[in-house]
């Protein structure tokens, strides 16, 4: 069965802001939650509603499915599934709207890793082809001395004595609406729950450091400028055992000096003499697939335009194949022999047509004529 649409499930448009969508979020969550609602299908609705919250509120993964839909073309996989945020149950939706009573995360529970951005730049052949390369981009990784614990060898994290290991605080105040209990985030441990007394002398006691790693990246047919493309799982590494995030590559496309792209079509401008626009010929035309022979009519006008299907980029997502579209632009010669400029006078005889002089003085005519009011 396919999936719906996200911003359907959420009901609605796809220029709808980040507030927008957080409020179709909420207000549907509560009206689908398990704990709430005991129609047969809740929890499926409920699952449905917080798999498109979680890609539609986050700006990358927005893009990508703007751009991609539910289809992953790099890992061959879609959306769905990882935890890109948001709201986890009814306890935190309680605490989102009412400022508390709900539950506390555990602060040692699995986290995924964050995502990774890189920018690549392509020649333009190589957007419209596509190609298989590898990159090397900065990005943490486990410290292989203390195998991510902080720690030093031979000792071990301790449980935060100011929080009891929850990472958070309690905090009271005084309201007009009486005593309230706020949580904060603890700045002992500043919200893991553990303290290292004797901290990891290679990473810091930051479990991780800094590498260089190398990447085989596959970037499909027909990517554009702009686009971006997810390499899942090639991001930071993941917190407490959690999966690690993803690697969004954006995408720079160089211009070609006689190609212009518009979506999946190729535009160019062909030059012609006068004499093959009124006598016709055939002309050989440079395609991003090889040279193709093009044969212009007699009397071509200046601007006309001809379509080679299929001749241009192949669309990103597998719907066809684009075409490529020639202006034809007419050339005049800017230097004449007087043979030359005899023959075109004598041409212009032959046709009806008044010389430059002739125009000239027709046009000074109706000029005058025009101020005259005849």
């Amino acid at each position: 069965m396919s999936k719906r649409d996200y911003y359907e499930v959420l009901g609605v448009g796809k220029t709808a802001s980040k507030d927008e969508i957080k409020k179709a979020y909420r207000k549907l969550s509560k009206k689908y939650h398990p704990d709430i609602n005991k129609e047969a299908d809740a929890a499926d609705k409920f699952k449905e509603i917080k798999e498109a919250y979680e890609v539609l509120s986050d700006d990358q993964t927005k893009a990508h499915y703007d751009q991609f839909g539910h289809t992953d073309p790099n890992m061959g996989g879609g959306f769905g599934g990882a935890d890109f945020g948001g709201f986890g149950g009814f306890d935190d939706i309680f605490s989102t709207f009412f400022g508390g009573g709900g539950r506390r995360r555990d602060p040692n529970a699995p986290r995924q890793g964050a995502d990774l951005q890189y920018t690549m730049t392509l020649k333009f052949e190589e957007a419209v082809f596509g190609k298989e390369t590898d990159i090397e981009i900065p990005r943490d990784e486990e410290c292989e001395t203390c195998f991510g614990t902080g720690a030093k060898p031979g000792t071990k994290p301790e449980t935060c004595s100011h929080c009891n290991g929850s990472g958070q605080l309690n905090v009271e105040q005084n309201t007009p609406f009486g005593r309230i209990v706020n949580r904060r985030v603890c700045n002992h441990c500043q919200g893991t729950g553990k303290i290292i007394p004797h901290k990891c002398s290679t990473c810091g006691g930051d479990g991780t450091v800094t590498k260089r790693k190398k990447i085989h990246v596959t970037i499909p047919a027909g990517i554009d400028d702009g686009q971006q493309l997810r390499v899942s799982g090639q991001g930071e590494p993941g917190i407490n055992g959690g999966p690690p995030g993803d690697l969004y590559i954006v995408f720079h496309v160089r211009s070609h000096e006689f190609f212009k792209r518009n979506g999946d079509d190729i535009h160019c401008e062909m030059p012609i003499t006068v004499v093959q626009a009124a006598l016709g010929d055939e002309i050989l035309v440079p395609t991003l697939h090889g040279k193709v022979n093009l044969k212009v009519p007699t009397g071509t006008q200046n601007g006309k335009t001809f379509r080679l299907k299929g001749k241009g980029v192949a669309n990103v997502r597998g719907y066809g194949q684009g075409d490529q579209h020639i202006t034809i632009r007419v050339v005049t010669p800017t230097k004449l022999t007087e043979k030359q400029k005899h023959l075109l006078r004598e041409f212009a005889e032959l046709s009806g047509q008044n010389t430059p002089d002739e125009q000239e003085e027709s046009f000074f005519a109706k000029v005058k004529r025009a101020i005259k009011g005849d």
